[in-house]
Parts: C-alpha cells; structure tokens; sequence
C-alpha cells in the first residue's frame, strides 16, 4: 500500500468532503442548523466560515448572491425535509437564475432510517424536485463525496442551477476516498451552418434590433455585447423581468426595457424585421394575451445554452451555444455596419420630476442615484416600481444590478448579503416594505459580518404590484393589500443595523448621503406616495 493510500485509508467522509470543498473553492457554508447536520458541522475546519441564517430561504438566497458574484458554485447546509421546504421558495428563484448551488441537507441515521423516524426526510431526494438539474441521497457513506463532486460539476454546467444531496446523518464518520472526479472546461458555439444563417439575415435586415438578456451579464459577455451592438449600430432592448443587467443603460443604444405584456412587447418590436434575442428566452410574459409580433414577417433569432429557452420560443430559430464564445464567433463573421455611429440617445430622456411630500418613487429614486456611490451594485425588489426603477437608477456597469427571475419575494434582501461577502464594493438593496417582510431577517446576518449594505425601503404600506395588477386585471375589492403599523427602522435596531425613516423630501439627499458613508448596514425607510409608480 502506498503511502497515498494509507492516508486516504485513514480519512472520514467528513474529512474528505472539507478536502474537496477547498478544491472546489466552495469554504464558505451558507446554512442554518439542526441536529442532522451537527456531525457535518463538527470540528468545523478555521479556514472555512459558516454564514448563518436565521431562516432557510435566506440562507439559498445569500448563497445565490454569492455565486452569482462570484461566478463558482456555493455551498448550502439545510435542515432534512423541514429546512428545504422552507427553503424551496428562494430553490425556486436559483433554478430561474441559472445559478449554480450545492445544495445539502442533513437526513436522519441510515441505521433507523426504516422505523420512520422524528425528522427523516421521506423520498428526500424527489423533495426539491423539479427545481434542481440533480437530486441525490447517496446508496452509502463512501458515496457521499462523489455526489457532493458530481453535484458541483453539474450545478456548474450551462444551464446554471442548484442540485441537491441528502446526507445521513452517520455517514460522516465512516472511512472514504478523494473521489477522481472530473471537470469540464470550456464553452461552445453553434454549427458552423447555424451561424452563417444568422449572419446572413443579420446582413440582408433593413431594421436589425438587439434583445439582451440576463445570461449575458451571468456568463461574462457584458462589454461583448456592446461590441455587438456598435458594430452593428443596433437598437438594444432589455428583455422582460430580466434578473440581470446585461447592456449600459447610458449608452446611445440602449433602447429601453421590453415589458412583459404580449401587446405592448410586439408594439415595441413591430417596425423591425430580424431580432436576435441574447441569453433570454422569447419573450417571458406575466399575462396572457395576444402575441401580433409570433404572427408578423419579423425573424426571430435566439442565442442561448439553456435547451428550455429553446423548447419554449414560439416562431423563433434557435442556436445553441455558451453567451460569450457564441457572441465573439459572431462578432468574427459580421461586418462592420456601413451605418453612422449613433451619438444620440435612442431612449427618451427620463421625465423631470418635483421635489415635493409626499415623496414620489421618481423623485426617491432620482435622488438615489445622484446620491450612490457609483461603483455600488443594485439588488431589487420592488416589483411595483420597476418602471421607475429602470427610469431613474441606470446600471452601467457589469455585475452591477441583481434581482429574482422568479417573480418570487423574499430574494433580493439576503441576496444582498451574498452579493457583499463577494466583494469590497457597497450593495444597495432596493426593496419594498411588503418585500422585505419575506427575508427581513438577513439584516442580522449583514450586521454580524459587518457588510456595507444599504436597505432603502421604499414603503407604500402595502403590496403595490397587487394594487396595480388589480386595475390591469379588473379586480375589485382584493383584500389584504394594505400593510401599517410596522416600524422597519426599530426592526433593523433590534438587529443591530442603524436606521432612519424619511416622509419629507427635503431630508432624502442628506439620509442617503449618510448611508453611502456609514459603516456597516443602514436601512432608510422611504415614505412613498402610494399613488405613484406603476408595474407596467
């Protein structure tokens, strides 16, 4: 026996699974804690650290802010069946954001596994299904390391996304091998024949427009695809609820945001005769209703590595290809446009917008972004005022705007979390009172790790995105729309963060100026006008 084998002879299934989460660069452990999973968390290693939650969902949401920014898998600890239920709202938001996550969860012992035991997970690999490219709960111990090997590489793979492991709880201190795990490098590119057919229509087009999407801006390909855009001279449109910002909203391309109504998104498209939609799918709508542009003479292209993208276009030609390699392989074979660069800008100036009380969300947000810091990264959720959003806070920059592809709440709070473990840089979480509820908790967790986050809260005492799709939809007298009586800034006291609430639009300038300075978490609880802003 080698004196390699003697040493792997000798290792647990816990000392294996610490060995190869270093390989993998996944030290740090997103969780919260039950008793299936103390002998995993025993002998916790010093070069690892254990970010902890204090509700499971936003511990899968930290971890999603983490490996989007990071760009590498992160690893997440949850309690058996209970823990990943609680959990799968923000699974759920992962799997829509291509994000790649190591999910595990404790399970009870293998040895009264069949007595039905107090917290046994029954069937815990079907659990999170469909959610997850992969779900497992190893045959044996010695297994485990191969799964959790296994469960990395196809969490990393295109399409992005969380896969899961079951673990027994009595697996950890049973002998076990370094698996000899393989990885996959590299990207792909459509055929040959695929990609001449694209260009080819790109160069017959009278009237060529750009749809990017949030693919773009996850796989690396941001300042590629302003390369596109300029040598083609091309309109570009953000595709509908895109979780990314995937093109510079400053920039005299940009075109505007596609809204995810089936109506207005083929009268924005109607006048153009080929669309190459980026690392989108085509078109995500929130309501039904009729699509003119799937029945009009406009070409629809679509680049994407996601097969569901694909599966799921209507009257569209796909290619199939990883963003950044199918992006700069287009960029070889198109020419340069014989079109006068565009100085102007395509997108209509923003509206000017009154300094008054009660505080409009244009004017919150206008002052928002005078007053950030610009390097800083934007996480949101406040679906009822993303038009104002878009409007008034631009995203210029790659890796600078994060959000949930799901429509799921309860995301982006905790997602600020991951998102400012990953860097040095400020993240301001844009967000909702009726939001924030969902994951609040997450600002005890950015206290504890001292992360520059600032919460601005933007508080219409309710659920605006309901009130505003109850007048879309001819609803009448929904209840449970209105939320008041909640303190935020006592709330993020009581976790330690600092805080103030502003109802007057004189003081807004100076609390967000404190915020971009102060140390740590800050939350700022914006009185808006509840009558202004609107979803669409």
């Amino acid at each position: 026996m080698s004196n390699n084998d003697q040493s792997n002879a000798s290792k647990t299934v816990h000392d294996v699974v610490y060995d190869l989460m270093r390989k993998l660069g996944m030290t740090k452990v997103f969780g919260n804690p039950g008793s299936t999973e103390l002998n995993f968390l025993t002998n916790f290693p010093e070069d690892f650290e254990y970010v902890l939650a204090l509700q499971e969902a936003s511990a899968v949401a930290m971890a999603d802010g983490y490996a989007q920014a990071t760009g590498n898998a992160a690893f997440i600890n949850l309690h058996s069946a209970a823990g990943v239920g609680n959990g799968l709202g923000n699974v759920f938001t992962a799997y829509r954001n291509h994000t790649p996550l190591v999910i595990t969860a404790g399970q009870q012992a293998r040895s009264i596994l069949e007595l039905d035991p107090y917290l046994a997970a029954m069937d815990a690999a079907e659990f999170p299904k469909p959610y997850v490219k992969w779900s497992i709960e190893p045959a044996s111990a010695e297994e485990v390391p191969r799964a959790i090997a296994k469960a990395y590489e196809i969490a990393m793979q295109h399409p992005r996304g969380p896969t899961f492991v079951s673990i027994p709880s009595d697996d950890w201190d049973k002998p076990a091998v370094m698996p000899a795990y393989s990885k996959v490098i590299g990207g792909s590119i459509p055929s040959p024949d695929a990609m001449d057919q694209l260009v080819q229509s790109i160069k017959d087009s009278q009237n060529f427009a750009l749809v990017v999407g949030s693919d773009i801006d996850r796989q690396g390909a941001f300042n590629l695809a302003v390369d596109l855009a300029e040598r083609m001279q091309a309109p570009v449109y953000e595709a509908p609820n895109s979780s990314r910002a995937s093109f510079p909203e400053d920039h005299p391309l940009f075109a505007g945001f596609l809204p995810a109504l089936p109506d207005k998104l083929s009268d924005k498209l109607a006048d153009y005769d080929v669309v190459l939609v980026i690392g989108a799918p085509v078109f995500t709508i929130h309501i039904e209703g009729d699509m003119p542009l799937y029945d009009s003479d406009t070409k629809l292209y679509q680049i994407t590595a996601d097969p569901m993208y694909a599966a799921s276009a209507s009257n569209t030609t796909t290619l199939i290809g990883t963003i950044a390699e199918s992006i700069t392989a287009l960029l070889e074979k198109l020419p340069k446009s014989d079109l006068n660069p565009v100085t102007e800008p395509m997108r209509p100036a923003a509206p000017e917008v009154e300094a008054v009380t009660p505080i409009s969300i244009n004017y919150a947000l206008k002052v928002l972004s005078e007053e950030r810091t610009k390097d800083s990264i934007i996480t949101e959720e406040a679906p009822s005022h993303r038009p104002a959003i878009q409007r008034y806070l631009p995203i210029t920059q790659p890796n600078g705007f994060y959000t949930m592809a799901s429509g799921g709440l309860g995301y982006s709070l905790p997602a600020s979390v991951g998102v400012a473990l990953a860097t040095d840089k400020r993240v301001i979480c844009v967000i909702g009172d009726g939001s924030s509820m969902y994951s609040i908790q997450a600002i005890w967790t950015a206290v504890r790790h001292n992360l520059p986050i600032t919460i601005v809260l933007l508080n219409n005492f309710g659920y605006g995105a309901m009130r505003d799709f109850s007048k879309i939809l001819g609803s009448q007298a929904v209840p449970g729309l209105d939320i008041k009586g909640i303190d935020y800034v006592q709330l993020a006291q009581s976790m330690g963060a600092d805080g103030v609430r502003i109802d007057n639009h004189e003081k807004l300038a100076e609390a967000y100026q404190t915020a971009m300075t102060k140390e740590g978490c800050y939350l700022i609880d914006v009185v808006i006008d509840p009558d202004s802003g609107a979803i669409y």
